[in-house]
Parts: C-alpha cells; structure tokens; sequence
C-alpha cells in the first residue's frame, strides 16, 4: 500500500509540475522524486544583465564639432542620452537646429554650465557615464566636472575631452605643448581622485585633414603642387568623425577599456604623408610637385607666426614631422585598439573618405 500511494502521489506531483510550469513564465520547475529544484530562466537573467549594461550617457559640450557625432552614435546605440546645454545655446539660430535634431533623436536636454556646480551634480545623478568634448580653450574647466562627479559619486566612467594625440606621449613644441599640459594635468586629477576613466586618442579628424590634405589656405586637395611638412615619412592616422564617435560609444560598457587609452588606429587609417600623396595622385591619375620643408624651417614658422596659426603649425609639427600618433607601441598596461576590440564596426578607410574630392 505504501508502495502504491508514492506512485500515485508522484504522478500527482508530476501533473501538477507540468501545469505550473506551463502557467508561470518566470520559472522551470525540476522534479526528482518528492524533492522540488527551481531554477531561473536563463534567457531571462540574459535578457536582464543585457538590460542592466546600458549606461545612462551624459554628453558636455556635445553642440561642439565632435561632440554631435558622440552624440548622434550614443542616440542610435540605444544609450539613454542626455546632453548638457545652456539656455543660450538652444537660443542659438544655428544651434538651435543642432539641438532640435538632438531632441528628434530621443537626446534629453538637461540645462546648466560648467560655472554651476549644483546644475552639474544634479546632472551627473542621472547618468553612469559622462563624456566631455568640450573644445581647447575649456579643457582646463573640466576640473569642475571632476569635482562634481566626485560630489555625486555614482559615475562608473569619466571620458575627458581629448581626441587627438595621447598626450602622455608627445614630444610638442611650444605654443601647442601648453595645449596637451592642459589635457596631462586632467588626467592626473581623474586618476588622482579615484575616477574610473577612458581616454580617447582618435589621431586626426577626417574633416579637419584631408579635406585640403593640410594645404595653407586651400578649400581642396591639391591638384598640382603640395607642401610637406618634414620628410613626409612618419606614420599619421586619420579617423572619419562619425567612427570616432561609434568607437568611443562602444567604449562606454567594455570592460577591457576601464582605465586605459583608447587608441582609434585602423590599419587602412596609418600612413605616412607620402603614402597620402602617393594615394592622391593615383586617384586624380596625375603626379604633383612635391615641396619638402625642413624641420628647421617648420620651427621658424611657427615662432615667426601669431596666435592661432602658430598652435596649429606646432600640432602639425608634432603630427607630420615627429611622428607622434605612431612612434610607441601600444601596451597591453596602458592601452588597447579600437578596430581590434570591435572589428564589426565597419569604419570609412582614408582612400573611402577621398573618393569624394576626385
């Protein structure tokens, strides 16, 4: 008789189970006998840590030149996107417009100013990240977002605005090593207050570069002659803005670029100036007159110009002629490579980019 009633309790045990599988979702129900097991779904704690590694992004300076292409690849990475704006600046006629197309997006506008403290805390609160692309001459007040992410104490990644060269590995002359002092001492007060952080070395703008292949005065490439700065030797990288901003999104929730440099050195984006011209000249199907300025020379020109040529001669100095962009190897201690850790992304390659001047 014993025998018989576990059998029949068992089949009862086993019905019921199957029913109450079938009716709750969130639940598998595991029979052994008389003895009960549950267990989560597993698609479902997918689904939830998948949820959970969305960061809530805020974007400074995110109006500026880079800044609305983080902007715009944070929207369509589905990141809940805010975007710190004065008032003034949605004032702006031209602005405006820029922040309209941030709001068609899904971006939420949050007011306030690097000059207000409380606007800034209250602002960091509601993200996980922030990110600023505020230009040069506000790098220095980035020290006033670091104090108020330490105020706010909830920001698991801080990216300060750089997009450049890696500072720490420079060899600049003045006035531009002044420029990346500014951007060396933010990186010593993040690490000095314990911010979690990335810093982003994207090497040349696409739009700034290559557009007039760093002709003075030029609004094209060049058609019959072409000045270059040094030998024209020294590897140089070249990144489209919108890939910038698509690596630097890709960034925000990846483990492995937690307090390292973010190189952006896609292979089909490094070359040489020469390798440049070279390119050029096989897609215009006609060979240039080369002008090679020595380095001596380079130095003279920019002691002998005026504010802002001379800034720009000295980053071109460290960029074409020193060859700062490519002259150190990437160590796994400090640094890791964008197109390497995400090479889904399909970037726009520097012979791409320049189909569109021929």
């Amino acid at each position: 008789m014993e025998k018989n009633r576990y059998h029949l309790e068992k089949k009862k045990h086993d019905k019921e189970g199957l029913c109450f599988t079938n009716r709750v979702h969130h639940y598998q129900l595991l029979f052994t006998g008389e003895t009960i097991f549950t267990r989560k779904k597993n698609s479902n704690k997918r689904k939830k840590q998948m949820a959970t590694e969305i960061s809530k992004i805020l974007v400074i300076g995110g109006t500026g030149y880079i800044g609305k292409f983080v902007v715009d690849a944070s929207a369509k990475a589905g990141h809940p996107t805010s975007v710190l704006v004065r008032e003034s600046t949605v004032a702006d006629p031209v602005k405006g417009k820029l922040v309209q197309s941030f709001k068609n997006s899904g971006v939420t506008l949050v007011y306030g100013d690097l000059n207000d403290h409380e606007s800034l805390v209250n602002a960091i609160k509601q993200v996980d990240v922030v990110i600023s692309t505020v230009g040069n001459m506000q790098i220095p007040d980035q020290t006033k977002i670091i104090a108020a992410i330490k105020e706010a104490g909830n920001v698991k990644r801080f990216f300060p605005s750089e997009f450049g060269v890696d500072v720490d590995r420079q060899n600049a002359v003045e006035p531009a090593s002044s420029t990346f002092a500014g951007k060396v001492q933010i990186r010593r007060a993040i690490e000095a207050a314990g911010i979690p952080f990335t810093y982003v070395a994207s090497g040349c703008f696409a739009g700034y570069f290559l557009p007039t292949m760093v002709q003075a005065g030029a609004t094209a490439p060049p058609r019959d002659k072409v000045t270059i700065l040094g030998d024209g030797s020294p590897k140089v990288i070249y990144n489209e803005e919108h890939d910038i901003g698509t690596y630097t999104i890709k960034a925000v929730d990846d483990p492995r670029t937690l307090n390292k440099i973010l190189y952006i050195k896609p292979s089909k984006n490094t070359l040489s100036f020469n390798d440049l011209v070279s390119l050029w000249e096989k897609k215009i199907g006609k060979s240039l007159e080369k002008d090679y300025v020595p380095e001596e020379q380079v130095l003279k020109l920019i002691q002998e110009s005026g504010f802002p040529i001379n800034i720009f001669l000295a980053i071109n100095h460290s960029i074409f002629v020193k060859g700062d962009l490519d002259n150190f190897e990437i160590e796994p201690s400090f640094g890791v490579e964008a197109s390497e850790l995400y090479p889904d992304v399909k970037y726009t390659t520097v012979e791409e980019y320049l189909d569109q001047f021929v």
